[in-house]
């Protein structure tokens, strides 16, 4: 897979894809925009909640960065984390290892969970700290089951609609929705009416809201009920 690593405007790093014109994270902030996102908006309502264990559904592993920085809040986290991830394309070993998670993610205390997430087996539960258990899904996410009624937050990930179309249809959604528990809630970077109607089509209740340093809105969206 040909990518580049680049420095984002936070420090941290991110992978580009030139066969795409893509870049996996926000060139603002990689870090500050998984944070503001997906553990932000998503995971800490989901904590709030009390639900025990939280569930979470990360639809794109991509370099790790979400999955590392839930670890990283499950250290300190009152309940269990269950962290499902589904990913097409794994990266391979050499593309991981060109991040160096000192830039990366800039701390590098987490360099050995770091490890542990990309060494984790695929397709079956590993519990990778005290308080995360990790399930890599490979695959694609039209053709993987997912338990009803199952996730208390989504994190929806993947690269923009028009790079990956087939990721943003109403028929993901409704999938998506099918698997969430009620009164959870979906995340995502995007912010596109098309992406809100098909999400409305699908169910969902959405809101925008405030979006990282760079973006003027991110979208929130609810199973109400």
């Amino acid at each position: 897979m040909n990518v580049e690593v680049r420095t984002t405007g936070d420090g941290s790093s991110t992978l580009y894809v030139p066969a795409l014109n893509e870049h996996y994270h926000s060139t603002h902030g990689a870090v500050q925009e998984a944070m503001h996102v997906y553990l932000g908006a998503g995971l800490e309502p989901a904590l709030a909640a009390a639900a025990a264990p939280v569930r979470v559904l990360e639809i794109g592993f991509g370099t790790g960065l979400n999955a590392l920085l839930t670890l990283q809040r499950s250290l300190t986290a009152p309940v269990l984390i269950e962290y499902d991830t589904i990913e097409k394309y794994p990266l391979p070993p050499e593309v991981i290892s060109q991040l160096g998670v000192e830039r990366y993610i800039l701390n590098p205390e987490l360099q050995q969970y770091h490890e542990q997430l990309h060494a984790a087996a695929w397709n079956m539960p590993v519990r990778v700290a005290p308080q995360l258990l990790l399930r890599k899904i490979a695959g694609a996410l039209q053709e993987t089951e997912l338990a009803p009624n199952h996730y208390h937050v989504i994190y929806f990930d993947a690269f923009a609609p028009e790079k990956q179309p087939d990721m943003w249809t109403e028929e993901v959604f409704a999938q998506l929705y099918a698997a969430t528990a009620p009164d959870g809630c979906l995340v995502s970077y995007c912010a596109k009416g098309s992406f809100k109607r098909s999400l409305l089509a699908a169910g969902w209740q959405v809101e925008k809201i405030p979006g990282p340093p760079g973006k003027r809105e991110m979208t929130r969206a609810w199973k109400r009920g």
